[in-house]
């Protein structure tokens, strides 16, 4: 869901066990309509687009009817837990796709790989690559794309036209994009923000720019670690240049400060997503761009799904959610929050044009799912804790307190332990 950067990303390997949530199941006789309590953490334009989706196909399936509840996206994974054990599941929920991998193997978690195969008009191959690939684990299809985003450059141009550095293009190398940088930084303003808590968010930011110089995060079959290489120490030199070096990038430590500072022009570039763009102040000029390469122009997905976990309400569930996906309905809900298409196909629709005409700067992120979004977290249950020990290597690396070479080297055995089961 479109929210403030971080917040599917930190809820990975944080949050608070909660209570279990609403019941949800089937109303008795073949003739009684059938309840699919759908948990959602929509809110504001979103609430009120899903909301109107909902009454729409209530109107239509009398005996299959959905009850959207407001979950907290960032509590759900626990809810959803502790609701396997209250036996009071929801049908169908919202989920963060770092949520998958905890989420799979549990009898509740509906394996839906064999509706998709079975449903032509489902038309899975148009949904984006990394769309797929979120709601994907083992070579099983656990969810229906809900929401995928990516990230993107957005710059100040006053700042770039008060500083006599040209606008960044699609062809930018990390050179261009580091010069920029330092001319951009100094009087208590910044070229650049990196978020340096040591959270999913420092690391996702991070394997752009492996990917970028070509690099891996583990290698084949996910049995070991693979950033440190030539690539990784590429990507962690970048950083330290900049940040250590060039003292040109302003450290966050968690608190998401980088977008007010961009609204006050403290900071003149951040990667960050189409979920930041509405809350750029009104009298901020900015530009979306690509970003910068190596070898590549990669960006990283941060895909959410719906998963169904009520065996009994599947079968209604199930049509409920191909519809709400389908190109034609999400994009009408596209067009009223902002979200991203989650298929090529949308591009081809009439409404498409008044979609970017109202959203202009969400077309570089579509181009990037187009074309730069081609690599993907692993959906492995080690994840989090590979997560947590990354994003301590480059926060380490940021603040000056170890070389990129050893931090790399210290993750990629610790990281190696893990997946080894130790």
């Amino acid at each position: 869901m479109r929210q403030p950067s971080g917040r599917r990303f930190t809820a990975l390997v944080t949050g608070v066990a909660l209570a279990a949530g609403l019941a949800s199941g089937c109303g008795s006789g073949s003739g009684a309509a059938k309840k699919i309590t759908f948990w959602h953490g929509y809110t504001d334009a979103q609430a009120t687009a899903i909301g109107r989706l909902a009454g729409e196909w209530n109107a239509a399936h009398p005996k299959q009817q959905v009850q959207p509840v407001f979950s907290n996206n960032d509590n759900t994974l626990q809810k959803t837990l502790a609701s396997f054990v209250s036996g009071k599941a929801p049908s169908i929920a919202y989920q963060y796709g770092s949520s998958l991998s905890a989420l799979t193997g549990r009898r509740q978690t509906q394996d839906l790989t064999s509706l998709v195969n079975g449903s032509p008009d489902v038309n899975w191959n148009d949904f984006f690559p990394a769309a797929r690939q979120g709601a994907t684990a083992s070579g099983k299809i656990y969810g229906v794309p809900a929401l995928v985003d990516n990230l993107g450059l957005v710059y100040n141009k006053k700042l770039f036209d008060a500083a006599g550095v040209g606008y960044p293009k699609p062809t930018w190398t990390w050179d261009d994009f580091r010069s920029a940088a330092k001319k951009l930084t100094g009087d208590k303003r910044y070229g650049w923000a990196y978020v340096s808590d040591g959270t999913e968010d420092t690391v996702w930011r991070f394997l752009a720019l492996l990917w970028q110089a070509g690099g891996d995060l583990l290698g084949a079959g996910d049995k070991e670690a693979a950033f440190d290489s030539p690539a990784g120490q590429q990507a962690m030199q970048l950083l330290a240049d900049m940040a250590v070096t060039d003292k040109s990038v302003y450290l966050d430590a968690g608190d998401q400060q980088y977008l007010n500072l961009f609204n006050s022009g403290r900071v003149a570039m951040m990667w960050t997503g189409p979920w930041d763009l509405g809350q750029i102040n009104k009298g901020v000029s900015y530009g979306v761009q690509y970003l910068p390469g190596k070898v590549t122009h990669a960006s990283v997905s941060g895909p959410d799904i719906y998963m169904i976990f009520d065996r009994k309400a599947k079968d209604a569930a199930w049509p409920f959610l191909k519809w709400l996906t389908s190109a034609e309905v999400h994009l009408r809900f596209a067009e009223q929050t902002g979200d991203l298409p989650l298929r090529a196909s949308e591009q081809k629709l009439p409404a498409y044009k008044s979609y970017l005409a109202k959203y202009p700067g969400n077309k570089v992120f579509i181009d990037n799912l187009n074309q730069n979004v081609t690599k993907a977290r692993p959906n492995i249950p080690e994840y989090p804790r590979i997560s947590q020990v990354l994003g301590t290597a480059v926060q380490a690396v940021l603040l000056g307190k170890k070389k990129p070479g050893p931090a790399l080297a210290e993750a990629a055995a610790e990281v190696d332990r893990i997946l080894a089961g130790s």
